[in-house]
């Protein structure tokens, strides 16, 4: 039997007409349909702290642009030209492009706060429009790793002025010696330092904790950092101001301003946190091979050839390899490099 598209046309305004869609006739377990305002409040509740302050700012555009329509009323053309406005008001940073991030950032918010809809059964993933509409291409990635020379002009910059020399100097250091991400370092407590091994528990994306070598040197000096302004209870941050409250990622925006006032290249550039990261797994991966950079990294992605399976480095490999990389061996290089060699 073939289908009249003129009565189909008239049964769809219809369906318009009396706010129902065709998938609500379909399935009457389905819960009320809400509006995106009302929404929100439960997409925020569930959602962990990282994913709140990642997305928060494009869920509330969402609100503000759609929030009395119902959530299967907003159109994959109306997410689209959010994510045009998005794009042309995005705040002009030193590493921006031009918006494309802002842009590709709210399809990925929409699609987190339309998963959520699937998963409490208000819709199905071919109900989403957010689906529908394909995220920017992401454009190849500049950043690169410093030269020694480069880094060094960093550091002297960081530790020739500003009105905390310590705490900045410490964060080139930490993010140096670990290619911690920044999110990682300030989630850092005192717990986290065990200083007598010369080791730091990162906690970074993905819900991933690692437990990471650092120099004695540094160990030493973040302890005595952190004691020095306030940190008592093992919950306290590792990483604090001089007035005693925790770091913020407020204090790599100002010394990265600084550094770029004195360094035109690092403004020009637009070189951030994220470099020192590129910097240091490059070179492990170039001196002591692609899998204790994969491990420094925390990679855990599965995608890639299945040879990643077998070359997993564990910790004393990655102890090594912090000892090549700063010439001051922690206690667990130490130990490896005493260790006789297993027989053939």
């Amino acid at each position: 039997m073939t289908t009249d598209p003129d009565r189909v046309a008239t049964a769809r305004a219809l369906l318009k007409h009396l706010g129902v869609t065709a998938a609500g006739l379909t399935d009457s377990n389905r819960p009320a349909m809400p509006t995106v305002a009302e929404y929100l409040p439960a997409v925020i509740a569930a959602a962990s702290p990282a994913t709140r302050r990642t997305y928060g700012s494009s869920w509330r555009r969402m609100a503000a642009a759609y929030g009395d329509r119902r959530i299967d009323a907003v159109r994959a053309s109306d997410i689209e030209a959010l994510m045009r406005q998005a794009a042309v008001g995005a705040r002009p940073r030193r590493n921006s492009r031009n918006g494309r991030h802002a842009g590709e950032h709210l399809i990925a918010a929409a699609r987190a706060f339309y998963n959520r809809a699937i998963d409490d059964g208000y819709l199905t993933i071919v109900d989403s429009p957010a689906y529908r509409v394909r995220k920017p291409r992401r454009l190849p990635n500049t950043r690169r790793a410093l030269t020694p020379d480069e880094l060094s002009d960093i550091n002297a910059a960081a530790r020739s002025g500003g009105h905390d020399i310590v705490l900045d100097a410490l964060l080139l250091r930490l993010h140096t010696e670990t290619a911690c991400r920044r999110a990682g370092a300030l989630a850092l407590r005192l717990t986290d330092l065990d200083a007598d091994h010369a080791l730091i528990r990162l906690r970074e994306k993905g819900g991933t904790q690692r437990w990471q070598p650092i120099t004695p040197m540094l160990a030493s000096r973040l302890d005595d950092h952190a004691r020095a302004r306030g940190a008592v209870a093992p919950t306290d941050a590792l990483l604090r101001y001089r007035n005693g409250r925790p770091a913020t990622y407020r204090r790599y925006d100002l010394l990265w301003k600084r550094i770029g006032r004195q360094l035109p290249w690092v403004a020009a550039q637009g070189i951030t946190t994220h470099w020192l990261r590129h910097t240091t797994l490059t070179w492990v991966e170039r001196h002591s091979g692609y899998g204790v950079a994969r491990a420094y990294a925390e990679h855990t992605d599965r995608c890639g050839p299945a040879t990643t399976t077998y070359i997993k480095a564990d910790l004393r490999a990655v102890a090594a390899a912090l000892s090549a990389l700063t010439g001051h061996p922690p206690p667990m290089a130490i130990e490896q490099q005493g260790r006789p060699r297993p027989s053939a």
